[in-house]
């Protein structure tokens, strides 16, 4: 590809007692006969941490460095400061995070990538799963992925698929497994690669996916080398648990449309699944608090009938009260123990479900973790699932780990009903409640977790520590936990010799495995610790975590790896992101606008004076004016525009549709605020082109609160308030301020919409020469001020009303020699776009500024929410 051959990629993985080590190594060689610049993309699983990253040019090494955070930040950024370029950017995707590294190397020259990572495999639904990403991006002549496993307990299935083998592909992975090893391997020809026989595209592009179990003659595993010890627990043969479950719903404006709709979707096939033994209820919080029944209820099958009733009719409006909601559910499960309405022995469960952020009722999320922790008071766990993109997810996560649960994001994608129904299976099935595993405390140091609230069917449990004697070979561990008929309590004693006989097989060992299994495991709890500490027990933790992610050579979110690159030194850095969505502030830009803006503000003010201004400067106009903005933008045929301020950089797409269609810009449901566009096409169809001009000719925009419509045209603004109709021409210059409405209009210009509390929107008036055999004329419109409306915004362009985040990468020539293509990272997608400008006619409406933009193409696609013929809707109103 563009003069690169990669002509060789292969991943090996050893995986002994669940930890995986695992590296990639490519090799490329520069065919064409200038320098080239080299990509070494990869994708990794979240879960996983990097080890170790180098690159070999011409037979020499450059290796990566890892160091604390702020150091390699401060030697990253005094190479950009001479005018290097950043060599490794990392981005987070839905079960991936994005390893990239690029260098330039001359004609005929090869580069070697090298890149190490370790993660501990979790076992699920009763499997071991280790996921690789495979994405070369083109034919490879050498290609192969190794897998070996080493489990000393042996192991009983192996299965290994790949979402892009098709029927000719199945055969070429080979898997063995005898006793304790297992072995997969995958080595498709050139050939067997190809998407059909004379094809040049590659066939790789998907999930290879390993899964496999291991023998159980008793619940325990423990094994012990060197100082350090692992213990795997996963009792078989348990009975299950009943279960009491509440499922506490976010309703507001926000969830309407497909959200919810997915939400019920995945209910209703939970409520298949629930036991007859279970007990469970609703709770729905938007502005109000609203309960299917009061107290716990059985599931029997009538039950469950009425259930699924009250499910299809769950509908979305108003706010987020998560605080009232949260806490009915909490005293609803409270009083089912209290009053004896559940069995004594049962696994009480909360599970919350949110799409934005809590803004009425007890709005402070410190608060609001300080009252749920302290009404569950560690009795069971709750689980915080995000809805998309706009949640607080650093708040939810602290929510659930403050009461022994976990936050998992739901993505706003096709298959968010199955995601929702695949966390309730990961948590329906408790078998055990108040899981300990004690350890000798004079033996044993730096113990991992070792108390669980519940142990669910198909998982495992996990406990690594360090002895205080680095020679002591030897350990005996006390069990309790309580089960469905009684209390489960035994006490196991392993010894090293046992560990070592099971490790005859020295190929399968990689360095002091069981040490750094712990170290990986002890980082991963700090770092999750620290999330809800604050103050010195946050700076402990945060030493702590930071010295074994330097000693063990992690890259975590505490450290970066630095890599010195060839041309002139430059440096790259590798960081590990963290979950969630970033707050920016977003940085105010003063703008100055000519005399000749209208201003509509839909208030509260009952006053109302009206005043003709001919070339005059309303002091109003002057308070909106000079408001810090950032905004968003649609002009044209119709062009979208986003500005990204903390990118200093923009995105902009098109929509294709048909004249007379009307879209959905804006939707508010706290404000009350909405904004639709008709579209309206040229005076007669162009048959020189295959897809026909379409630009905005009417603007509907209404406060519903307020009871105001605002109907602009290009001929005219009609103001409907109640039964009351006021109209203007383009030629007039007004100051009105009536029922709740103040408008300024200079003539035949543009517009500044204010709504609400201060949100507006300016309209451009684009007038053509009215003879013109095509065209005619037609509106723009672009948003300030837009933090005035709610988080809950919605719409083609509400819903970048918020910051979004993106990164580009593989900037390469397009088709167009002045446009280059690149691939964006947005909301977990990766996206081909290409560098363009768009017209930004605010202050001139004739001929406009250009804005260099990012363009995504097929109508926004994976930028936008859904598709975009979401957002027709039947009227303007």
């Amino acid at each position: 590809v563009n003069g690169i051959e990669i002509y060789s990629m292969k991943i090996e993985s050893k995986v002994t007692s669940r930890f995986a080590h695992n590296v990639i190594t490519s090799r490329a060689v520069n065919r064409g006969n200038v320098s080239k610049e080299v990509f070494f993309d990869v994708e990794l699983p979240k879960t996983a941490f990097i080890t170790n990253f180098s690159m070999t040019i011409d037979g020499v090494t450059y290796p990566g460095i890892i160091k604390e955070k702020e150091a390699a930040k401060k030697q990253y950024e005094k190479a950009v400061s001479r005018g290097q370029t950043a060599g490794l950017v990392k981005a987070s995707g839905r079960k991936t995070e994005k390893f990239t590294v690029s260098v330039n190397i001359k004609a005929a020259s090869k580069v070697t990538f090298e890149l190490t990572y370790e993660e501990l495999l979790k076992r699920q639904f009763g499997k071991y799963e280790m996921f690789i990403k495979v994405k070369p991006k083109q034919l490879v002549k050498d290609f192969e992925i190794g897998v070996d496993i080493f489990e000393p307990q042996g192991i009983t299935e192996l299965e290994a698929e790949g979402t892009f083998i098709i029927n000719e592909l199945q055969n070429t992975i080979k898997k063995t497994f005898s006793g304790k090893k297992g072995h997969i391997y995958f080595k498709p020809t050139l050939d067997q690669q190809r998407t059909c026989a004379n094809c040049s595209q590659s066939v790789l592009d998907g999930d290879f996916v390993v899964r496999y179990d291991v023998k159980r003659t008793t619940p325990d595993n423990l094994q012990i080398v060197n100082g350090y010890f692992v213990h795997f627990f996963a009792p078989t043969n348990l009975q299950k648990l009943s279960k009491n479950i509440i499922f506490v719903l976010d309703t507001s404006g926000s969830m309407q449309g497909r959200e919810l709709q997915q939400t019920k979707e995945a209910l209703l096939k939970i409520l298949d699944d629930i036991k007859e033994d279970d007990f469970f209820n609703f709770v729905l919080f938007d502005s109000e608090i609203a309960t299917w029944k009061e107290t716990l209820i059985k599931a029997t099958p009538e039950n469950l009938d009425e259930g699924r009733e009250f499910v299809r009719h769950i509908s979305a409006k108003g706010l987020t009260n998560l605080h009232g909601g949260l806490m009915r559910g909490i005293d609803i499960l409270n009083a089912g123990h209290e009053e004896n309405l559940v069995p004594k022995r049962s696994a009480s469960i909360i599970i919350m479900l949110t799409d934005g952020h809590p803004n009425v009722g007890v709005s402070d999320t410190q608060e609001i973790v300080k009252e749920v922790k302290k009404g569950i008071n560690g009795r069971y766990p709750l689980y915080s699932l995000g809805f998309g993109g706009y949640v607080d997810y650093g708040f939810l996560e602290k929510l659930a780990l403050e009461n022994n649960g976990l936050a998992r994001r739901i993505y706003p994608d096709s298959d968010a009903a199955l995601q929702l129904q695949g966390f309730y299976d990961e948590v329906s099935n408790p078998m055990l409640i108040d899981v300990e595993l004690n350890y000798p405390e004079n033996e044993i140091s730096d113990l991992t977790t070792n108390s669980f609230k519940h142990f669910y069917d198909g998982s495992e449990i996990v406990v690594a520590g360090r002895f205080l004697d680095s020679n002591q070979n030897h350990l005996s561990v006390d069990i309790r936990g309580e089960g469905a008929n009684d209390v489960l309590s035994y006490t196991m004693q392993q010894g090293a010799e046992q560990t070592a006989q099971a490790f005859q097989e020295q190929q399968y060992i990689f360095g002091e495995y069981i040490e750094r299994l712990w170290a990986y495991l002890t980082i991963e709890q700090l770092l999750e610790k620290r999330i809800t500490a604050t103050g010195e027990e946050k700076e402990n933790l945060t030493a702590e975590a930071l010295a074994l992610s330097l000693k063990y050579k992690f890259v975590t979110p505490l450290t970066s790896m630095v890599v010195t690159k060839p041309e002139e030194n430059e440096e790259g850095l590798a960081d590990k992101p963290t979950e969630g969505i970033d707050i920016f502030t977003i940085p105010g830009t003063c703008l100055v606008y000519a005399k000749f803006l209208l201003i509509v503000k839909l208030t509260s003010i009952k006053t109302s004076f009206i005043t003709k201004s001919y070339g005059q400067t309303s002091p109003l106009y002057h308070t909106y004016a000079s408001q810090p903005t950032w905004y968003t933008s649609v002009d044209g045929d119709p062009h979208f525009i986003i500005t990204v301020p903390q990118k200093k950089d923009a995105i902009c797409f098109n929509i294709n549709e048909n004249p007379g269609m009307i879209l959905n810009l804006i939707n508010d449901p706290v404000t009350g605020i909405t904004v639709n566009g008709e579209l309206i096409g040229d005076k007669r169809a162009n048959n020189d082109v295959k897809v026909q001009n379409s630009y905005f000719g009417k603007l509907g925009i209404a406060n519903k609160h307020l009871d105001l419509k605002l109907t602009v045209t290009a001929e005219k603004i009609t103001i409907q308030n109640g039964d009351e109709k006021t109209g203007f021409t383009w030629l007039d210059s007004v100051t009105l301020q009536q029922a709740g409405l103040t408008l300024i209009i200079n003539r035949k210009k543009n517009l500044l919409l204010s709504m609400g509390s201060g949100a507006s929107f300016v309209v451009v008036l684009h007038q053509v020469w009215k003879k013109h055999p095509l065209h005619q004329d037609f509106l723009g419109l672009y948003t300030l001020e837009s933090d005035k409306l709610s988080e809950q915004t919605h719409g083609l362009l509400g819903q970048f009303l918020r910051p979004i985040d993106f990164t580009i990468l593989e900037i390469h020539p397009g088709s167009d020699p002045k446009k280059p293509d690149a691939t964006m990272i947005i909301k977990n997608n990766e996206l081909t776009v290409t560098r363009g400008w768009q017209k930004d006619y605010r202050r001139d409406p004739k001929h406009g500024v250009d804005i260099p933009c990012w363009f995504v193409h097929n109508n926004g696609a994976g930028l936008i929410d859904g598709v975009h013929t979401d957002y027709i809707v039947s009227s303007l109103f």
